[in-house]
């Protein structure tokens, strides 16, 4: 059995500077590197370095990004059989700033992510019985994501859903075909139209959520946290205490390591657990799928931390 992420494959161009500019301000950047990431990429990564069997499901451009893409999520050990590449556009494009305190701005240019459609969720739907979770974000065409979505559910598949990038006409149809979604802040203020910035309006976004018709929500907070609720349960998770140096990529290391968790058989509140940790490790180091924790490193922080946020 293995894990199926459907969504976007990136190649990072990143500009480091002291600090992110505002609206017509230009600066002079202190490091420039180029990494592999995309959300849909990022996430199959996180799963593949935590040992889980991942099937990435998306496309590239016939350039030498998406060569490169593709030879980086193999190196990582994700299945990539059913990647397309589409000689019709460039491989996709994600252009980030990211200042000394770890906080970035990002620019995504879809190119090839931005062609997923039906054919990309038939190939899809061909894996779903050999599958235990599909991984679905929003760097793709919503109407891919919905089909994916529903093919998951009728096939009995759990769905969890990121949905990022934040998007405050996110289709309400959805909704009943997400087991769990996972937003931070932001894009879960986007979500209910109120501010989310601690937890009690956590909370209440969750509820909002819950009533829409998802099976489980989850509030990432970033250092303050995370909020979980479902019909049965509510729990918040504290944030493990790390140096942050770079943000990129927290939210699909925790989805990764909530998903890995769930792979193994652990509780809820124990792969909450899991992707609170995989998405602090991540901050720890710069760009997106080189920030990603390999099993070894996360196991050790994982006993490194056990009195902090114990495994209930």
């Amino acid at each position: 059995m293995s894990i199926i992420v459907f969504g976007s494959i990136n190649i990072d161009l990143v500009a480091r500077t002291s600090r992110l500019p505002v609206p017509g301000e230009t600066l002079l950047g202190e490091e420039f590197f180029k990494v592999s990431g995309g959300k849909g990429a990022n996430q199959a990564v996180a799963l593949a370095k935590l040992g889980i069997s991942t099937q990435m499901v998306g496309r590239v451009g016939a350039d030498d990004f998406g060569v490169e893409l593709i030879n980086n999520l193999q190196a990582s050990g994700v299945q990539i059989d059913n990647i397309f590449v589409d000689k019709t556009v460039s491989s996709g494009v994600a252009i980030i700033a990211v200042n000394h305190a770890g906080e970035n701005q990002i620019i995504v240019i879809p190119g090839a992510n931005g062609c997923v459609n039906e054919e990309d969720v038939e190939r899809l739907s061909h894996l779903l019985p050999e599958a235990t979770a599909l991984l679905l974000q929003l760097e793709i065409p919503i109407t891919a994501v919905i089909a994916a979505a529903k093919a998951a559910k009728k096939a009995k598949i759990r769905v969890i859903l990121d949905p990022a990038p934040a998007q405050s006409d996110f289709p309400d149809e959805l909704y009943p075909f997400v087991d769990i979604i996972t937003p931070n802040q932001v894009e879960a203020a986007q979500l209910v139209g109120f501010p989310v910035d601690g937890e009690e309006q956590a909370a209440k976004a969750a509820e909002v959520l819950l009533q829409r018709g998802v099976k489980c929500a989850i509030v990432k907070l970033g250092a303050k946290g995370v909020f979980c609720a479902t019909a049965e349960e509510k729990f918040f998770v504290p944030a493990f205490r790390v140096q942050a140096v770079d943000t990129v990529a927290a939210g699909d290391a925790f989805n990764g390591g909530l998903t890995a968790a769930l792979f193994t058989g652990l509780s809820l509140h124990q792969a909450v657990v899991w992707g609170a940790a995989a998405g602090a490790l991540a901050t720890t180091k710069s760009g997106a799928q080189t920030s990603l924790p390999d099993r070894l490193t996360f196991d050790a922080f994982l006993r490194e931390n056990a009195s902090f946020i114990p495994l209930a």
